[in-house]
This record gives C-alpha cells, sequence and structure tokens, in this order.
C-alpha cells in the first residue's frame, strides 16, 4: 500500500490523541478539532467538507448596514427583546415576497442564530399540553437538534423519510401522531444532511396532519432558496419557497442568515410564528408562564432569560440584507449558485471513482446540486469510511450522527472547497481507490 496523502502516523497519532472513541461517531466539532490539529501538525491542508460554513465573503449590504449601526452607538443599547421594529416589518415582507405567506410583523422575532430560534421552541412547545412529551424528527437531520433535546432532558422520537416519500409519508407520520405522544414536528427542506426537498404533494400531507392533530411544524428553512432546480430569487413572483405554511396555520419557520447571506459569524437568524400560534391560548402554559398566550410566553418567558434579545447591531446587518433582498437590488439565490455548481463537479469526481451517491433521489427526479451531498464506498460502513478518508487529506461527518438508516453514509459539505482544489479531490480520490479497489 502507498503512503497516504496525509502521513498516517501524524493521522493515527493525533486520533489517539484526541481520545475519540469513534470518528465516525464524534460531532461535527469534534472532527473540526481533529482535521485542525492534524493540519497543523503535518502542514498539509484537508479537502475540508465536514462543517456547514458560508465558502463565500458575507453580503455586502449586511455589512455596511450593520457598520453604519455601529457609528450610530447602538452598541450601547439594549434592543427590544422582541426585535427591532423595522427588522420585524421587513421580515414579514420578506416572508411575503418569497414564499407568498401573510405573517404579521409581531410574529417575526429576530433570534441568536436558528439555533436559538429551535431551542426557545423546543422548551416552549415541551409545555404547551399537559398530555404530549415528545418532539418527532423526520431524520434524517442537524445532529445538534437532537443535542438540544438532550441538554433539555425532552423527548423525541424520529424516523429516517427516505423510505416513506410521497404518499407513505401520510401513514408514517400518522402512526405517530394517533399515539397522542407528538406535541411538533421538525425537519429541514431543503434537507441537511441529504438534501433532499419535500414535494407540494408532502408538504400537504404535513399540513393537513398537523391541523387534523393539532401538531406545530417547525420548518428549518436554513438553506432557503437553494435548491437550484428552480427559481426562487425574484421577490413577489412565483415560484416562491415551498413550505408548509401554505397548509397549516400551526407553523414556526426557521429562516438563517448564515448560508443564504454569508452572514454566519454574527449568529442572527429569524424565528417566524404564524398568527394563528402566536395568538393562540394554551391553558397548560400558566403552569410556567405569566400568561397563557403562545406569543408572549415566547418572547417575555422563554427568549428573555435565554438571551436578552440578539446582538442590536447585526439586527440592522440584516434589515439592510432583507430590504435589498426585497426591494430585488440583492439577487441572494444567485449569490449562492456556486455551491451547486461545486456539488455538480465533486460529485462526478466521486462517482467517477467507484463512490455512491447515497441519497440521490427526491422520489422520481434526480437529487438537486447544492450544499451538500451524501456519499459512500462498496465494502465499508460510515465510521470505516471516515476514518479512513481522513488519511488521504479528506474531511466529512457520517450518517450515523443525523439519525439516518443508511450506515454506509457520509455527508459532505460544498461550501469550503475552492474550484482550485477539485484536482487534489481527485488525486486523492483516484489513489483511494487505488487503494482501495473494489471487486
Amino acid at each position: 500500500m502507498k503512503e497516504t496523502p496525509i502521513k498516517s502516523s501524524i493521522v493515527s497519532q493525533k486520533i489517539d490523541e484526541s481520545g475519540l472513541k469513534s470518528v465516525g461517531k464524534s460531532s461535527i466539532r469534534e472532527i473540526k478539532k481533529l482535521i485542525d490539529e492534524i493540519e497543523d501538525a503535518s502542514g498539509q491542508k484537508f479537502i475540508r467538507m465536514e462543517m456547514g460554513i458560508p465558502g463565500l465573503p458575507p453580503a455586502q449590504a449586511g455589512v455596511e448596514g450593520q457598520i453604519e449601526a455601529l457609528q450610530r452607538g447602538v452598541a450601547a443599547i439594549y434592543p427590544d427583546i422582541m426585535g427591532i421594529r423595522p427588522l420585524k416589518k421587513e421580515i414579514s415582507n420578506f416572508v411575503k415576497l418569497f414564499m407568498g405567506i401573510d405573517v404579521s410583523p409581531e410574529g417575526c422575532i429576530p433570534t441568536v442564530g436558528s439555533m436559538q430560534g429551535s431551542f426557545a421552541s423546543f422548551l416552549l412547545l415541551s409545555r404547551l399540553f399537559n398530555d404530549r412529551d415528545t418532539t418527532l424528527f423526520i431524520d434524517p437531520g442537524f445532529p445538534v437538534h437532537k443535542t438540544q433535546h438532550e441538554v433539555l432532558n425532552l423527548n423525541y422520537e424520529s424516523f429516517d423519510v427516505y423510505k416513506f416519500r410521497g404518499a407513505k409519508l401520510r401513514g408514517k407520520l400518522e402512526s405517530y401522531f394517533k399515539t397522542g405522544k407528538i406535541h411538533s414536528v421538525l425537519y429541514s427542506n431543503p434537507n441537511n444532511p441529504s438534501w433532499i426537498c419535500f414535494t407540494e404533494e408532502e408538504l400537504q400531507t404535513i399540513g393537513e396532519l398537523a391541523t387534523q392533530y393539532n401538531v406545530v411544524i417547525m420548518e428549518d428553512l436554513a438553506y432557503f432558496g437553494m435548491d437550484f432546480r428552480q427559481d426562487y430569487s425574484k421577490p413577489g413572483a412565483p415560484p416562491y419557497q415551498p413550505s408548509v405554511a401554505n397548509y397549516t396555520d400551526n407553523y414556526i419557520l426557521f429562516i438563517s442568515s448564515s448560508k443564504a447571506f454569508s452572514y454566519a459569524g454574527e449568529r442572527i437568524g429569524m424565528m417566524v410564528i404564524s398568527d394563528n400560534l402566536f395568538n393562540g391560548q394554551y391553558e397548560n402554559l400558566n403552569k410556567f408562564y405569566t400568561t397563557d398566550q403562545f406569543g408572549y410566553s415566547m418572547v417575555f418567558g422563554t427568549i428573555y432569560p435565554l438571551s436578552s434579545g440578539t446582538s442590536h447591531s447585526a439586527q440592522y446587518g440584516l434589515l439592510n440584507m432583507l430590504k435589498a433582498a426585497n426591494k430585488g437590488t440583492f439577487n441572494f439565490v444567485e449569490y449562492v449558485k456556486e455551491y451547486g455548481e461545486k456539488a455538480r463537479l465533486m460529485k462526478k469526481i466521486f462517482t467517477d471513482n467507484g463512490f455512491r451517491i447515497v441519497y440521490d433521489t427526491d422520489i422520481n427526479q434526480d437529487i438537486a446540486d447544492g450544499f451538500y451531498f451524501t456519499f459512500s464506498y462498496p465494502g465499508f460502513d460510515a465510521d470505516e469510511l471516515l476514518n479512513k478518508l481522513i488519511y488521504y487529506g479528506i474531511s466529512a461527518i457520517s450518517l450515523l450522527i443525523t439519525g439516518s438508516e443508511r450506515r454506509e453514509g457520509i455527508r459532505a459539505c460544498t461550501s469550503l472547497i475552492q474550484f482550485d482544489q477539485m484536482k487534489d479531490l481527485e488525486e486523492r480520490l483516484q489513489q483511494f481507490a487505488e487503494d482501495n479497489p473494489l471487486t
């Protein structure tokens, strides 16, 4: 066997020193730390696909808006917990123009990234009903959402949706809802890690069942508009970003600025609560809050003790980006399309060298090219494959930590890969294939 691209003794040493029992079952941040240390020790650059970090500069409109706000002195002033008024109005406008959804500004709340929005929602929804104690995850999904449940000591159940697409989804969902335990459902669309995208039929099924069983749907739109098979970039004109909000009034949307606007570092996201839910009254909330009103309990009983709101200047940065997007002067979808081009090139390099795409279709069409894709190599499970690839200077995460049933799968993120690294990727995968020939 040839010497691997990264000296094997260095890789083995750093894995041993890390104390990780299983690379394939390690968290995203643990893998990042391991790869950082191997890069430092070896002096060689990895093909880094483990972190969902934007690979583009932040939207200039955001930078300019935030700088201007800082120069006005907002850093010295606490923002309103529910968000500054002009931003709330602009979020409402954004949802109308790019989703075709009407939500009052009152229910549009800036949060410390979508992560805080989900944390606050999990906490509040777990208290909504006296006789329901479980969140349902439609997997595969973002591993940290389950970590948040574990931190809060909350119950959850999950299932891998890949075998339950289309008409099969109704029966699967209803089997959980009929238990009477489920208070809410969470999924991402486009999906992290698989990049599957729900069809309108599937979203309608989810929405109708949510209304029938009075279940709240949390829709994670971290990759807003990034199914590049459709053009969702024109404000006020269809097609709009698909959403369950078209089919039920029981929803919370999490819209991130991290990927669509490349504004991850400022930790500013949007939680959009339907008017029906925001104004809803739930008797069980009186046990935990000063009111039974959902929106008031969210803002003053949940977000307030978590962080007293989010960064004042970042809210002005987001405000400026949304204004530009809403006016049509900033095409944020076009701005991030290079992720799709990278995915197209990378998937071909992988498949040319014997790898297979794991989540490969959206029912009857090929999966879109976008921020993520999933792959496997015959004869390896995910843990073995990820461990092996590190010696070849390639990092990613396994699907073992995402709720996927595809135990052979690896998630690749396209964002940090530069076009001039494609040749390195190709050469490393060619060597991997030569060292691990298919029988």
